[in-house]
């Protein structure tokens, strides 16, 4: 985060000074969407989006990213819990922006967007004035409101009812679903996602919901035309994200399975000995009963919108179980 902010700085000067200062757009500029590739971390696990500004007259090349957030926020982490995370709007040169993924060994695909004189310089307006203090930052929203729903909307506004896709991808598949595809089916953060997950997660998304992931939003751009049947992408090197599968030695089945073994094996030996280890169900039941206080808290005191209780949440308790009956079955 502190090296964001700090290539963002000698961007940010220029373009918090009022609009008139800044050239217009002339006919050598272009306008491109940046895809990011995944990262390592959690968050950087379904990729990112920019938006890319470059005009050789006036000797411009700078990158737009609504994924800045500030880690030295006050209360940061109990606003991150509740949903309540404001983001805001960087900028910063091309060079720097491309830094970041280079040295983190991430492609990053442009796509040139085929848009006229006008809407160029209607765009950029727009970017300049999302930049501005009193209207950068917003209220993150992972699956409504994120670094790449705000390019879409951004473009969608600019182009008006003259563009069209016919990219079907995944339509109809859930969110839940397309979380999984992300972080793998195998992962631990899959299946503690899962665990929060409520049935609002499993509802079947409409084209534009979908939107929300960098990939999807790429593709779709990729796809799209104008009314005339002009392509809406001009230049692209746009290629499907490269996913990498888990481990199945640090997959969360073997996890599932490792705890069942161990209380399966404890209930052997107290079927042997007569005893019950009444102290097991204490170890397993105070992170479990936590579990459970989270995801009401997140549930009712969040803006979390698809969290919820799920059927899910039943996994661990009917292992525990099933493993115990060794124990009561004679």
């Amino acid at each position: 985060m502190r090296g964001i902010r700090t290539y963002i700085l000698s961007v940010s000067l220029l373009l918090s000074m009022a609009s008139y200062a800044l050239p217009d757009m002339t006919d050598n500029a272009r306008i491109s969407l940046l895809t990011c590739t995944p990262g390592k971390e959690l968050y950087a696990r379904y990729g990112h989006t920019a938006i890319r500004v470059t005009d050789e007259t006036n000797d411009l090349d700078v990158v737009f990213n609504y994924g800045i957030f500030n880690f030295n926020t006050e209360h940061f982490y109990w606003k991150f819990v509740r949903g309540e995370t404001w983001y805001e709007l960087g900028a910063s040169t091309y060079f720097w922006f491309m830094r970041e993924y280079e040295m983190t060994n991430r492609p990053v695909y442009e796509q040139v967007l085929n848009l006229t004189a006008d809407q160029r310089e209607e765009l950029w307006q727009a970017l300049l004035t999302n930049f501005q203090p009193e209207n950068r930052q917003y209220l993150y929203n992972f699956v409504f409101d994120n670094c790449a729903t705000r390019p879409y909307y951004l473009i969608a506004r600019t182009l008006g009812d003259t563009i069209i896709s016919d990219y079907t991808g995944y339509t109809g598949v859930t969110y839940r679903a397309f979380i999984r595809h992300y972080t793998g089916a195998l992962s631990w953060e899959n299946a503690g996602i899962n665990l929060l997950f409520g049935p609002r997660a499993d509802q079947p998304m409409t084209s534009e919901q979908r939107l929300f992931l960098p990939e999807e939003l790429m593709f779709f751009l990729q796809e799209a035309r104008l009314t005339d049947g002009t392509p809406l992408v001009s230049e692209s090197d746009a290629a499907p994200f490269e996913i990498e599968p888990t481990p199945w030695y640090a997959s969360w089945p073997l996890g599932l399975a490792l705890y069942f073994l161990i209380v399966a094996l404890i209930s052997l030996f107290d079927r042997k000995r007569q005893r019950w280890s009444w102290w097991l169900e204490l170890i397993a039941g105070i992170p479990y009963l936590l579990l459970i206080l989270i995801v009401v808290f997140l549930t009712f005191f969040s803006c979390h919108p698809l969290v919820g209780f799920g059927w899910r949440l039943l996994i661990i308790p009917l292992t525990h179980l099933c493993a115990r009956l060794i124990y009561i079955i004679r």
